[in-house]
């Protein structure tokens, strides 16, 4: 039975202030208290509500920006030579939407950064260059354009790019603003160099093939083993599947990265996905708890969020809030194009949070 969104219902507050209540009011104040129907109203709404807004940051206005700050510091004195992508209505926790953050880190041929750990999960998505690695608890990744990474929270790691490499640019993204809300974060540096424990790319070749796992294996952690998931193997999967399913009426041919040993989320708390949307795919429009980060892997085309058209190419980056409609759709009448996106899914399901709308008034989301 769907509740009705009425103030004047039973259940609602609807006191109306007197110099008397004023006074109480002051008085439960001075006591570190207060009447809870002066805020019931606010602190539960009727349904979910963001206090972020949709957004748009187009990589051809950041690039160079982004290529700049490695001629103004070095990774040593940044700590992370990142430039952040914040959100006009939460930078006051730096956060991109929701209790996400992103930013964008640019790392020269020959340039590595000091190892370090934090409570935060971070994941990674290669946007240019070649030659660019990670080191997560002694295991050396190797990574290449449109490939994702990812970082888990307390794991020791570095990032660097080969001396005879290419500038590498990529995403980061991490749960920082969620962490620090919790007041469970923390931040410590590798005291000297990072010992390799296993041959360059043993988690990523070990635990990605065809279905099979090693039968020694003894991975006991809450995160996958699956350090990357290359777009070599990830982009063919997706055309493969497009032959033999459906679209998904919202997001075309939308898959999950999981973990190989459950088939869950990548990590505790930010999951990822990659879609494909066929030539000319227009989606319908749904909203959803959870916020999402999306990147443009390949193609064109856009997005409308709460009636707003955001116009996307690839390597821009653009977000969606929690409980807001949206759309994807397809510009090109030939040429599919790839959204990644990244998400706090596992928390809001993890806690029974996650709930889901269709527009059901037509095809899409009018807009504005």
């Amino acid at each position: 039975m769907e509740a009705k969104q009425s103030d004047d219902v039973l259940g609602r507050a609807r006191v109306q202030d007197t110099p008397e209540l004023e006074a109480y009011y002051k008085e439960l104040e001075t006591l570190g208290a207060g009447a809870l129907w002066t805020v019931a109203n606010d602190i539960e709404p009727w349904e979910p509500r963001s206090s972020s807004v949709p957004m748009l940051w187009k990589y051809e206005n950041l690039r160079e920006l982004v290529l700049r700050s490695a001629d103004l510091v070095t990774p040593e004195k940044a700590g992370r030579r990142v430039v952040y992508l914040v959100n006009e209505k939460r930078k006051d926790v730096s956060a991109a939407v929701g209790w996400l953050y992103t930013g964008i880190q640019v790392t020269r041929p020959g340039e590595s950064t000091s190892a370090h750990r934090h409570k935060a999960s971070a994941l990674r998505f290669i946007m240019e260059g070649n030659g660019g690695y990670t080191v997560v608890d002694g295991n050396k990744v190797t990574f290449e354009v449109n490939d994702f990474v990812i970082t888990p929270n307390s794991a020791w790691h570095e990032h660097g790019c080969d001396e005879n490499g290419q500038t590498c640019i990529w995403q980061d993204g991490l749960d920082i603003p969620l962490v620090n809300a919790l007041e469970a974060n923390d931040y410590a540096v590798f005291d000297g160099k990072q010992p390799l424990r296993t041959e360059t790319n043993f988690l990523p070749i070990s635990y990605s093939g065809a279905g099979l796992l090693p039968t020694n294996h003894d991975w006991q952690k809450p995160y996958s083993p699956l350090f990357k998931y290359a777009w070599k193997d990830v982009y063919p999967t997706l055309i493969e599947v497009s032959k033999v399913t459906q679209d998904c009426p919202f997001d075309g041919i939308i898959m999950q990265y999981s973990n190989p040993l459950t088939g869950g989320h990548v990590m505790q708390t930010m999951g990822a996905s990659m879609q494909l949307l066929r030539p000319k795919f227009k989606g319908k429009a749904h909203k959803h708890t959870g916020s999402f980060v999306y990147q443009c892997a390949k193609g064109q085309g856009y997005t409308i969020v709460n009636g707003q058209r955001f116009d996307w190419k690839e390597r821009d980056i653009f977000c969606v809030p929690s409980w807001a409609w949206h759309e994807h759709v397809n510009l090109s009448e030939t040429d599919d194009a790839c959204l990644f996106s990244f998400n706090d899914l596992p928390v809001i399901e993890g806690l029974g949070l996650y709930q889901t709308k269709d527009y059901d008034q037509n095809n899409g989301f009018q807009q504005v």
